[in-house]
This record gives structure tokens, C-alpha cells and sequence, in this order.
């Protein structure tokens, strides 16, 4: 696998090769044509910097992971990744728009929050280039923003929401909202918020919060007056942040905190003196259901990275899978023949696919708690649930063609 960081230029493939066919006596002809004997260049948008940083390097990780397990090729061409930042939600359209047209990427995988990810999709539908979302969860993504070029793993908020509120309405129904200012915050405050009302429950709170906020003691202290029985957070990579200065104010174990779609290297990066919450996860590397794929995949995962597979090391790795499979399956690198791919393509051990009218992955998901006490460096939850509880009831859970109200634009 060729890493466009490493500094391999494509000028530099093709001079190695024809020095190879000189030093044979076969010459540059017998190499032709040129894009056959090249790499086949997959586009990577991740955010490099900011708090979501951290989620966004195991999702490069489990990338990276994909790409190896089929020794780094696709029908005998080497797989090329070229990582590009994702700095803003306008830096994150722009630099789609460098991989496609500078790069000559056949495809993209990535968008590590909903506001680049959205972005990213409305490029994909311009420039008709496959597009694999492996993180965001904004709900408009596959629904009312559908492309056929866009695919997406992460299950959508509104899904999540229904998923989880049952168990939060176990605690009480007086909730206090702590959400991001940005898609994907302001997505879960207008989920739940909707099913709180419908099951008779109290907003006893509402704070949006700038992201990449450093200080949350002004809030902590407007929820500790409230006294609400949940704290409904939506604030990503910022709940690290958060969750330390709520243990650091005594309010670890006073109230329950909940969150949906977290990432286990946020827990991890609180550590165990500060940790707590209730959230939604898509994969827990401990958890005796991961099939033997899943399974490889982690002891790949610990054995080169010194570290146990985070729940976006497992979503990396299935969603660029997903794309080198379809790549491979299509025996060709033109967009539409790419997509065709991806709407027939399943995964072998799972079963995962993507729905035909929206290209939504539908996965269940799993409801965590962290621990009381915990002893290890990396085991922080006990999972206390799957929903749904049988996976023959994915489609409705995620809803009907009706509901979800994706129209694919022309192509």
C-alpha cells in the first residue's frame, strides 16, 4: 500500500517500473496502458486536527487495517490512500474537491463529523464520485441529502434516538440538553427532544455549546441546580472535555449522563478515575458476539498499533472493505460501476449491507455503560443491551422508504 504522506508520487511508480522493464530489455511499452499497471488511489478525508482528531486517527487506523488484510492490492493493483484534513466544513468540501481533481482519486472514504460529511456528499453528487461516510451520523445524510454516489455507515441519529431513549426514560423524565452547536449536536437535541415531549417528559435545561469549547464549569453548575434525572449530551469529541470537569466538580455518579454514537478513544482519553455514562456504541472490541473477521481485525489492530481496536478502528476498517470489495467486484474504476458495486455489495461475515433506496448501512447497536470500578487501561464498558434485539427488525427501526424521504438526484 503506497501512503501519499510517505512522499510516493505516482511520477516515482512509473520511473521505478520503467527502470525494471529497461533492466529486463522489455522497455516502458509492455507497462502500458499506464493507469493498468498503476496504483488504484482511494481518497481519505479526516480531520487532523481539533478535538475529533482522536476518533478520526482510529478511523484511519481501521482503514489502514482494510487495506492490509488483502495485501494492500485490488485485481492485482496496489491500493494508493491519499489522507487529506478535514480543517472546517469548507476546507473539508475543498479538499474533496483536490483529491478528485488533483489526485485523481477513484473514490472517497471519511468524514469524521455530520457538518464536513454533508459538505463531502453534496461534492460527491457534482463530481459523481463514489463516496464512503465511515463516521458522521447526521439523520439529513441519508435522508433528505441522499446521493446514489454517497453510502453511510454510522447509524443516523433519529434511529439512535428512538434505539436509546427507552432506557433513558428508566431514570426519569426530566432531561437537561447539552448539545453541540453544529449538525450533529443540534440532530440529537431535536430527536430527543421530540421523543421526550411525546413520552410526557420535562425539559428542565437546554445549553448549545460552542465546539471545541475548553471550559464546562458554567454549565456543570446550571445542571447541578437543575437536578435533572439525565444529561442528554451531544457533543462528540468534545465529551472528553466534559466528563473530566464533571468529575472534577463531584458530580460522577450524581447524575446520569447519556450520549449516543460515542467513541471509545473519548472515554479512554478521560481516564478511569473520571469516566462514566450511558451511550450507543456500533462495536465494542471485547464483546463475545464480533464475528471471526472482527475478531482478526482487532489482533491485527493491537499487534501493529500496541492497542486494543476502538469502535472507529472497526468503522474505518468495514466501510473502506466495504469499498475495496465493490472495487475489486466491479473490476473497474468508473464511478458507476464502483456504486453498482456497493448497492449489491454484503458483507461475508456480518451480513451488512447497504439499503438499495437510501445506501444505508443498517447495523445494530449497542448500549454500554462504563464500569463502577475499572481496572485496565482499556476495558471501561459493560454492554447491557443490543437494539434491536433481533435483527430481523432493522428495517423498521430504521424506517420505511416513506419516512426516511430519500430521493436520489440524477446522476
Amino acid at each position: 500500500m503506497n501512503l501519499r504522506q510517505s512522499g510516493t508520487t505516482r511520477r516515482s511508480l512509473l520511473t521505478a517500473a520503467g527502470a525494471a522493464g529497461a533492466a529486463t530489455g522489455l522497455g516502458m511499452p509492455f507497462i502500458r496502458p499506464a493507469e493498468a499497471a498503476g496504483p488504484i488511489r482511494i481518497g481519505v478525508l479526516l480531520a487532523k486536527t481539533g478535538s475529533i482528531a482522536g476518533q478520526a486517527q482510529y478511523l484511519w487506523y481501521g482503514t489502514q487495517l482494510a487495506a492490509a488484510e488483502r495485501g494492500n492490492k485490488i485485481n492485482g493493483r496496489p491500493i494508493e490512500l491519499v489522507w487529506y484534513d478535514e480543517p472546517s466544513t469548507q476546507g473539508a468540501e475543498q479538499n474533496f474537491r483536490k483529491l478528485v481533481q488533483e489526485e485523481k482519486v477513484v473514490a472517497v472514504v471519511g468524514g469524521t463529523l455530520s457538518s464536513f460529511a454533508l459538505a463531502e456528499e453534496a461534492a460527491a453528487q457534482e463530481l459523481k464520485i463514489p463516496y464512503v461516510c465511515n463516521n458522521a451520523a447526521a439523520t439529513e445524510m441519508t435522508g433528505k441529502n441522499c446521493s446514489r454516489y454517497t453510502f453511510r455507515l454510522n447509524t443516523p441519529v433519529n434511529v439512535q434516538a428512538d434505539m436509546f431513549a427507552p432506557f433513558l426514560m428508566g431514570y426519569g423524565k426530566k432531561w437537561y440538553f447539552l448539545t453541540a452547536s453544529y449538525a450533529f449536536g443540534q440532530d440529537i437535541a431535536k430527536s430527543f427532544k421530540a421523543l421526550l415531549k411525546a413520552a410526557g417528559g420535562t425539559i428542565v435545561g437546554d445549553d448549545t455549546v460552542p465546539l471545541n469549547t475548553a471550559d464546562y464549569s458554567a454549565y456543570i453548575l446550571k445542571i447541578r441546580a437543575a437536578k435533572p434525572d439525565v444529561v442528554l449530551g451531544g457533543l462528540a469529541g468534545d465529551l472528553g472535555t466534559c466528563l473530566k470537569q464533571w468529575n472534577d466538580m463531584g458530580m460522577k455518579g450524581k447524575i446520569p449522563f447519556a450520549e449516543i454514537a460515542i467513541g471509545d478513544s473519548d472515554v479512554w482519553s478521560v481516564g478511569p478515575q473520571a469516566a462514566t455514562g450511558i451511550y450507543t456504541s456500533l462495536w465494542w472490541y471485547k464483546n463475545p458476539a464480533n464475528t471471526p473477521a472482527e475478531k482478526t481485525m482487532a489482533a491485527a489492530h493491537e499487534k501493529k498499533y500496541g492497542k486494543p481496536a476502538a469502535d472507529k478502528s472497526w468503522m474505518g476498517w468495514l466501510a473502506a472493505r466495504s469499498l475495496f470489495e465493490s472495487i475489486e467486484a466491479a473490476k473497474s474504476t468508473k464511478s458507476m460501476a464502483i456504486v453498482e458495486a456497493l448497492e449489491h455489495w454484503k458483507d461475508s461475515g456480518s451480513g451488512a449491507s447497504y439499503r438499495s433506496f437510501d445506501h444505508q448501512m443498517l447495523l445494530s447497536n449497542l448500549v454500554v455503560q462504563v464500569k463502577p470500578k475499572i481496572t485496565t487501561k482499556w476495558d471501561y464498558f459493560n454492554v447491557i443491551a443490543t437494539v434491536p434485539k433481533n435483527k430481523a427488525d432493522l428495517a423498521k427501526v430504521y424506517g420505511t422508504e416513506a419516512e426516511v424521504g430519500c430521493h436520489f438526484p440524477p446522476t
